[in-house]
């Protein structure tokens, strides 16, 4: 996968057999109007298959229109999707058009579809059954729409089919066609070409030295394409120079090259892996997972199983996550207010009585930090 620019146009890199299979089953759906759930962890790539599905089709030359479902409330998503009348709730001063007429013609990218509230689902359902839209607030005709809907989610449907928490009839209507997307540590053979994708896309180029690449491919790139382009733009900070070497890279992909972070199983969420960066002391919360999840690399499910990981290693306590997760004393109510705000709050108390270990000292990558005093008593300080 790659991302676009005004010199280099979006395309998808598939040099892995993985990928090669995921992109010829884009292209046989292109050749219909069936609805397309694509599935994948987040940074794969999945909104730039939207794309290729929707440039190749009879559609191509009508819109194409993203929706992301889990950055909004379930009103604003209502107002979005169907668009509202002048004065129909607080803050419509005038009419706006939803999603769903703007992509009339063309295509709808309906992206974390799987965020989507039950009654949000049920909109969507009779929307699918029907093609009838009707503005919220709104008292006119209702106006019958011709968008074909592609749908992404990075999380488990059937899970949450099971769970009571999606509806089995929506899943079904979305998955017409299923595209799987894989992540980048199970298509490695993609990776030198993406590195040099976004190496030579810079207004200076950057080039990579041989031992560089290859502790980059041992990496697991739990942030998978999106991750890579952001360490390619930091080493190349770091170096200041055309040439990125080992000493260049982060502190992080370092530390797993190394054998600091443990090698699990293949399958894994998306948090075990953060968590585990967090713990080598490479990701701190704000300076990382925070701009994941504004970027919404991250979901809500994702911070909350992240702070699930958290509070067991703490025996539920949240203060003791100011110290696993790399932040300081006094954000202690900033976090508090972040959780809440976004709805990621996890009840502790369930892991008060727990076996789990006492928290583990996030270790020290940086040798300044570890030279450094004041850092030392910082950190004996929080413990």
């Amino acid at each position: 996968m790659t991302s676009s620019s005004a010199s280099h146009p979006a395309r998808i890199i598939a040099i892995s057999p993985e990928m090669s299979a995921a992109v010829i089953l884009a292209h046989r759906a292109a050749d219909t109007d069936a609805k397309v759930l694509i599935t994948g962890e987040s940074g794969v790539g999945k909104e730039l298959f939207a794309r290729e599905i929707h440039q190749h089709s009879r559609r191509a030359s009508q819109p194409l229109v993203a929706l992301n479902c889990a950055g909004l409330t379930e009103t604003l998503l209502e107002s979005e999707l169907f668009g509202h009348q002048k004065g129909s709730f607080t803050g419509a001063y005038r009419d706006k058009l939803g999603k769903l007429e703007m992509a009339h013609g063309g295509t709808l990218f309906l992206d974390e579809v799987g965020e989507m509230s039950l009654r949000m689902q049920a909109l969507l359902l009779r929307f699918l059954e029907n093609g009838e839209v009707q503005r919220v607030g709104g008292s006119e005709r209702i106006r019958v729409v011709d968008a074909r809907i592609v749908a992404a989610t990075n999380r488990n449907l059937p899970d949450r089919v099971a769970a009571g928490e999606f509806r089995e009839d929506l899943y079904y209507r979305l998955r017409v066609i299923h595209i799987h997307v894989p992540p980048l540590r199970d298509r490695r053979l993609d990776l030198p070409q993406l590195l040099e994708f976004f190496a030579t896309r810079r207004v200076r180029p950057v080039r990579f030295t041989d031992e560089a690449i290859q502790i980059l491919l041992r990496y697991r790139w739990p942030g998978n394409v999106r991750e890579l382009q952001n360490v390619v733009e930091q080493a190349a900070w770091q170096s200041g120079s055309a040439e990125i070497g080992r000493e260049h890279l982060p502190a992080h992909i370092l530390a797993s090259d190394s054998g600091l972070v443990q090698t699990r199983e293949r399958r894994r969420q998306v948090a075990d892996d953060l968590f585990e960066a967090l713990l080598a002391g490479g990701y701190s919360f704000w300076v990382h997972i925070h701009p994941l999840f504004l970027a919404r690399d991250i979901t809500r499910h994702d911070i909350r199983e992240l702070v699930r990981r958290g509070l067991q290693t703490t025996r539920g306590s949240y203060r003791g996550l100011m110290r696993v997760f790399g932040m300081e004393p006094q954000d202690y109510q900033r976090f508090h207010n972040f959780l809440t705000a976004h709805g990621c709050k996890v009840e502790y108390r369930e892991f008060r009585n727990s076996d789990a270990p006492v928290p583990p000292q996030r270790r020290a990558l940086d040798p300044l930090a570890s030279a450094n005093p004041a850092s030392r008593h910082g950190r004996d300080a929080r413990g």
